[in-house]
């Protein structure tokens, strides 16, 4: 994978937008398409990618829904640690982000520090995951709210036309 340049403020022009709106619906869109949508040629839709790409304005991926392949309970954990220096903090944020159960990991401002999303296969998993992490950083937690996603009513990506 390239080497990302540090991200920079960058106003996107319309065509830019548009591009990005393409690939959100569909990462697969061809290139030939995309030109014909943007009314520019293949190889300029493709240095524009490249660009974006490279300054780190958006990454390829695919969203795997959890349920759909084994794992039935997804858990959203918020976390609040105390007394705690850069170090630690680094080496919690570099086990959860290693954790195979650990699928989402975001840092927080307001009541909690982090929010981490757990996929298990039943809810005794679950709690021996939960219990796992506690326990190896229960110096550094003061508070841990779990809670069970039953159902996502609403995964949307951002109209970039919008503004």
């Amino acid at each position: 994978m390239p080497q990302k340049q540090a991200l920079k403020s960058r106003i996107l022009d319309k065509k830019d937008r548009k591009i990005l709106m393409i690939l959100q619906e569909n990462g697969r869109e061809s290139l030939t398409n995309i030109a014909k949508q943007v009314n520019l040629s293949i190889d300029s839709v493709n240095k524009r990618i490249k660009s974006m790409l490279d300054k780190g304005i958006f990454e390829f991926g695919i969203f795997v829904e959890p349920r759909s392949i084994g794992f039935p309970l997804v858990a959203d954990i918020k976390i609040k640690l105390q007394n705690i220096t850069e170090e630690q903090k680094n080496s919690f944020v570099g086990y959860l982000k290693e954790h195979p159960r650990v699928i989402d990991l975001l840092s927080l401002m307001g009541d909690y520090d982090f929010t981490c999303v757990l996929i298990a296969k039943s809810t005794s998993e679950l709690d021996k995951i939960s219990t796992e992490i506690r326990q190896k950083y229960s110096k550094l937690i003061a508070d841990w709210k779990g809670m069970l996603i039953l159902k996502t009513h609403k995964f949307e990506e951002y109209n970039m036309l919008a503004n």
